[in-house]
């Protein structure tokens, strides 16, 4: 079986990882497969290193990035070539860019070779709220019904809780295209977490009575990291004796890392928050952080808290797409946050809500402890990157009657 998987660029974040493994699994005497991918803009990582450690050849399409360009038209062209020349049986798409460019290149390339190839794009997340504006969102909204309509054989979601959005809420697609795949990571290198636990703490002189908070992801606009620094300020205010001490620290880079340095000096939070760049060395920092931060506006399933349930850290979150699915039952309602099975949510903005809900965690070790242990065993019964492959291969087998 040929496959063709694009994505528009492999920059630092979980669908770069998604489609290396998937490539790398999925290239034997079964299958075959071919990744085009585009060029990574300014301000971003690039994370092309991750598919040669994987022995993924890419093929790159310069043109092909994020955002809307006339460049888009080449890179159409380029794409439909490739089609020609690989002659697949499965096109798969990732991300929004690629998705487009890419079921409209195999919707040209079935209709004008009659080939039954089929067509599958992943929702990593979704931009139909807090990316842009409403006209632009709109537009895009429309570009994908009419994408699921005409040129999508199966669409992957990576949560219930996307499927509800993307299908339910926005109207996306016939419910039975929808095909729910969780993400799958590299578990091996995070069974052993207690024994890194304080390389990270002894780099940041962070002390045992201290609670080291992080957030970890790219430092762009959708993370909403700007109110993360604003917790942090509000927990500096208010700090007194009877507070548990907090440190944060604030993990990867991106095309706002300057202005929020500058933020951090502006609200006068340099002494309690560092910002760290990328780091190549998950299985090190996680283990030595206490609580694991997300403060986005929109997400798909975020690799952050995933890999951080997966080193028994507790996790807070503003409740947002898979995040819900990921921290499970709701087990009480407090003023501003709500305690789950496997970690604590705070509705978007709700600064004081945030800041409680993280004292709770830093205050109460047990609490702790339990969303960790549950997190961890969450993750690892679905969520590997073994899982994520076989889901992905019968799908793939189903879909070509194999």
């Amino acid at each position: 079986m040929k496959i063709v998987r694009i994505i528009a660029r492999l920059n630092v974040g979980g669908p770069a990882r998604h489609v290396v493994w998937l490539n790398n699994a999925l290239e034997n005497d079964e299958y075959q497969s071919v990744l085009l991918t585009g060029s990574v803009p300014e301000g971003e990582e690039d994370m092309s290193y991750f598919a040669t450690q994987y022995g993924v050849e890419p093929k790159f399409i310069e043109e092909m990035s994020r955002e809307l360009s006339p460049k888009d038209i080449i890179s159409l062209w380029k794409v439909f070539k490739e089609l020609i020349r690989e002659k697949p049986d499965i096109i798969h798409t990732h991300t929004a860019k690629a998705g487009t460019i890419g079921r409209v290149a195999g919707f040209f390339y079935r209709w004008l070779t009659f080939r039954k190839v089929k067509i599958i794009h992943t929702y990593h997340g979704h931009i139909f709220h807090s990316y842009y504006g409403n006209l632009k969102t709109k537009f895009f909204l429309f570009i994908e019904k009419s994408l699921a309509f005409f040129a999508t054989d199966k669409i992957i979601v990576i949560s219930q809780q996307q499927f509800e959005e993307i299908h339910n809420q926005f109207g996306v697609g016939k419910e039975k295209q929808f095909e729910v795949i969780t993400l799958g990571i590299d578990l091996s290198s995070f069974q052993k977490w207690q024994e890194k636990r304080n390389i990270l703490r002894d780099e940041l002189k962070i002390t045992d009575d201290e609670i080291l908070v992080g957030l970890v992801g790219r430092l762009t606009e959708i993370k909403n990291i700007s109110f993360f620094l604003q917790v942090a300020k509000l927990y500096k205010e208010r700090r007194n004796s009877d507070f548990p001490k907090l440190k944060f620290v604030i993990i990867g880079d991106g095309n706002l890392r300057k202005s929020l340095e500058e933020e951090a000096e502006t609200l006068d939070i340099k002494d309690v928050v560092s910002f760290l760049g990328n780091r190549n060395d998950t299985d090190v920092f996680y283990a030595g952080l206490d609580i694991v931060a997300l403060t986005s506006l929109n997400e798909g399933t975020p690799l952050s808290l995933i890999e951080g349930m997966a080193n028994s850290r507790a996790v807070i979150s503003t409740a947002v797409g898979g995040v819900i699915d990921l921290l499970g039952e709701v087990k009480n309602e407090e003023s501003g946050y709500t305690v789950c099975q496997r970690g604590v949510r705070v509705l978007l903005n709700e600064k004081e809500g945030f800041l409680s809900g993280l004292l709770r965690l830093a205050e109460e070790s047990e609490l702790r402890k339990e969303c960790g242990e549950k997190g961890q065993e969450f993750i690892f019964s679905k969520y590997s990157k073994e899982t994520l492959v076989k889901n992905i291969k019968n799908l793939y087998d189903d879909l070509t009657k194999r």
